[in-house]
């Protein structure tokens, strides 16, 4: 063989290990964009949910902690929830001197965070279903691998 023999090789050789560089390069961006991708849909999800949710009740989940005396970083209870609406609702009936549109502010308040608490128990059960049915899936692969 000669010179420009061995030469047209290498240079195929690196022309190949050029491409399979660049290959693995763009697949493992196209995986992350992928990822990003669905990072960001599932975060614009719940980004629309609280959105319509706002919209249902008329006020922000945190302007309703706000009225019912609810800290932004504490977590929502259920009970503690019912004493502090109960207990602003009662103070502001209007047979007491109260007023009508502090109750209503009050029981939409409420509303908007049983409404946030409603949605978070849905998320949790499709989070829940979701992760059941991939375990089935990866039991089934199992089983047919072997």
């Amino acid at each position: 063989m000669g010179h420009g023999s061995l030469l047209k090789n290498f240079l195929i050789q690196i022309a190949i290990l050029g491409a399979q560089v660049i290959g693995r390069a763009f697949s493992k961006a196209l995986r992350q964009e992928l990822q990003y991708s669905q990072t960001a849909t599932q975060s614009g999800k719940t980004t629309a949910r609280t959105v319509q949710a706002d919209r249902v009740a008329g006020m922000s989940l945190q302007e309703a902690k706000q009225i019912l005396n609810i800290s932004a970083e504490e977590s929502i209870d259920v009970e503690k929830l019912k004493a502090k609406y109960d207990y602003l609702f009662k103070i502001n009936d209007k047979t007491k001197g109260g007023s009508f549109y502090l109750q209503s502010k009050i029981y939409r308040a409420n509303e908007r965070i049983e409404q946030e608490l409603k949605s978070r128990e849905r998320e949790e059960e499709e989070g829940i279903s979701k992760n059941r049915k991939k375990t089935k899936e990866t039991t089934k692969t199992n089983d047919s691998a072997d």
